[in-house]
């Protein structure tokens, strides 16, 4: 009999990235000290230094061997190559057109797509939060257009919109809009220090004061 393969993912909005609890989870089933969890980002000055923003709370829970890959426009085998060996995936923050660009349609997104399907965590934070979805909305405020993006996402999550910085943003209007408009049965807001646990595509835990939830 073929054995169950169960999928995770973390979805957070933004600093501190990790809270104790899903840090703690995250850890755990990455295989704690055992394990390896691969950081994917868009590199900018003092990039090495914001690491510990991710890795602080894994740190405190045992995991030790992490894996910096920066994202660009010229990507190759070797970044899937290193991510054959993780038990985990981060995806961080910043200019989420540019993450889109550079994960969502590339090999590395295909990638990411087939180690979650066999079982590898994902964690995405705020603009890694916003692309994990089938669906990816892009507000106003996070694109240099200034209008609503509809895009293809990484498809980790289907059925489902996912917003993220959602009060300081004022996001409830523009993911009740989102979802309608993209025609899913619900959307996700997420707060500032608040994160998402999915367990096979299902929400299964939180950590954080409130959890935003939007049916259509």
């Amino acid at each position: 009999m073929k054995a169950v393969v169960n999928k995770h993912l973390f979805l957070f909005d933004g600093s501190p990235p990790f809270g104790k609890m899903l840090g703690s989870k995250f850890a755990d089933l990455s295989l704690n000290d055992k394990g390896k969890i691969a950081i994917l980002f868009v590199e900018r000055e003092g990039w090495m230094e914001y690491m510990g923003r991710y890795t602080n709370m894994l740190l405190a829970n045992g995991v030790t061997n992490f894996d910096y890959l920066p994202l660009s426009s010229n990507q190759t085998n070797n970044y899937i190559n290193e991510l054959i060996f993780c038990t985990g995936i981060i995806i961080g923050g910043g200019k989420t057109e540019r993450y889109h660009e550079y994960i969502v349609d590339t090999e590395i997104g295909k990638y990411i797509r087939k180690r979650y399907e066999k079982g590898i965590l994902v964690a995405g934070f705020s603009t890694g939060a916003l692309i994990s979805p089938e669906k990816c909305v892009i507000p106003p405020i996070d694109n240099a257009g200034r209008q609503h993006l509809f895009l293809s996402g990484l498809g980790l999550l289907r059925d489902c919109m996912i917003s993220v910085h959602f009060t300081k943003w004022n996001e409830e209007e523009n993911l009740k809009k989102a979802i309608y408009k993209v025609k899913v049965p619900i959307g996700y807001g997420i707060d500032d220090e608040e994160g998402l646990y999915f367990k096979n595509g299902v929400l299964s835990g939180s950590e954080g004061d409130k959890i935003y939830i939007f049916n259509t």
